[in-house]
C-alpha cells in the first residue's frame, strides 16, 4: 500500500474489499489475452468472446479507478500520485494502442506482490515473470502481423523480452510498429526499475539476514553471559560450603587434640 493510500483511509477501505477481487479479475485478464494471442485457430465466435472479455475487464478496472478518485480526500493529489494508472487505462482507447491494454494488468497484481514484499524471492521472481510474460503478449500482438516484422512468435517475444529486460539487448530481434516500439521502451525502463528492485531487495534480504544473525549472537551470548553467573554463583556456594567443611573439620581436630 502506497503511503498515498495510507493517508486515505476510505481508499484504504475500498482496496481492502475489492483487491482480491481485481486480482482474481487481473488473472482473468490475462489469461483471456494470453489465450487470444497464443492460439492462432481461434475462430471468429472465440475472438469476439474474448474480447468482450477483456473489454470488460478492463473497464472494470478504469471502474475502480473512478471510485478511487471519488473517495479520495484529495483527489488532485491523488491524481498526480496515480498518473501512471491513469496513462496505462486511457491509452489502450486509441485503436493502434490496443496491446497496451494488458499493462493495466500489472499494476493491478502488483497490489499483490507488494504484500509478499518481505518474501524477497517471491516478490522478486513474481515481478519479473509477470512483467516478462506480459510484454511478450504485448510485442507479439503488436508485431506478428506487421510487414517486416521479426517478431512473430511467442519464442521470439520471450527471448527479445529477456534480452531487453536485462539491458544486454542484442539486437537480432526488434520491434517495427509504433505500438511495439512503446512495449519496448516501457520494457527498457521497467528493465532498469527491475534491476534496482533486485538489488535493494537482496541488499535488504542481506542486511536483515545479518541483523537476524547479529541478534541471534547476541542472544547466545546473553545466554552463555547468564550461563556463566549461574556457574559462578554455583562455584562461589560449592566453595563457601567446602570453607564451612574445612573449618568444622579444623575444630573437630582442635577437639581431638586440644594443645
Amino acid at each position: 500500500m502506497s503511503a498515498a493510500t495510507v493517508d486515505e483511509p476510505r481508499i484504504a477501505a475500498w482496496e481492502r474489499r475489492v483487491d482480491w477481487w481485481l486480482t482474481g479479475l487481473a488473472v482473468v485478464f490475462l489469461v483471456a489475452y494470453a489465450w487470444q494471442i497464443l492460439d492462432p485457430s481461434l475462430g471468429p465466435t472465440g475472438q469476439v468472446v474474448l474480447e468482450a472479455l477483456i473489454t470488460g475487464t478492463w473497464v472494470v478496472f478504469g471502474l475502480d479507478y473512478l471510485v478511487r478518485i471519488t473517495l479520495a480526500e484529495h483527489r488532485w493529489r491523488f491524481v498526480g500520485t496515480h498518473l501512471v494508472d491513469l496513462v496505462i487505462l486511457l491509452l489502450p482507447m486509441l485503436r493502434p494502442l490496443r496491446a497496451l491494454r494488458v499493462i493495466t494488468v500489472i499494476s493491478v497484481l502488483n497490489r499483490r506482490l507488494r504484500d509478499v514484499r518481505g518474501r524477497v524471492i517471491t516478490y522478486v521472481v513474481g515481478t519479473v515473470g509477470l512483467v516478462g510474460f506480459v510484454a511478450s503478449l504485448a510485442v507479439l500482438d503488436a508485431e506478428r502481423d506487421a510487414p517486416g516484422a521479426t517478431i512473430t512468435t511467442f519464442g521470439d517475444a520471450v527471448w527479445w523480452t529477456l534480452t531487453t529486460i536485462s539491458t544486454v539487448g542484442y539486437g537480432d530481434l526488434f520491434p517495427v510498429t509504433f505500438e511495439g516500439r512503446l512495449v519496448a521502451a516501457s520494457l527498457m525502463v521497467a528493465g532498469i526499475a527491475l534491476l534496482g528492485v533486485v538489488t535493494a531487495s537482496l541488499a535488504s534480504w542481506f542486511v536483515e539476514h545479518l541483523r537476524r544473525s547479529d541478534e541471534e549472537m547476541t542472544e547466545d551470548l546473553e545466554e552463555v553471559s547468564a550461563d556463566i553467573g549461574r556457574t559462578e554463583v554455583q562455584l562461589t556456594a560449592v566453595l563457601a560450603e567446602l570453607r564451612s567443611i574445612s573449618a568444622r573439620l579444623d575444630a573437630l581436630e582442635r577437639d581431638r587434640h586440644p594443645s
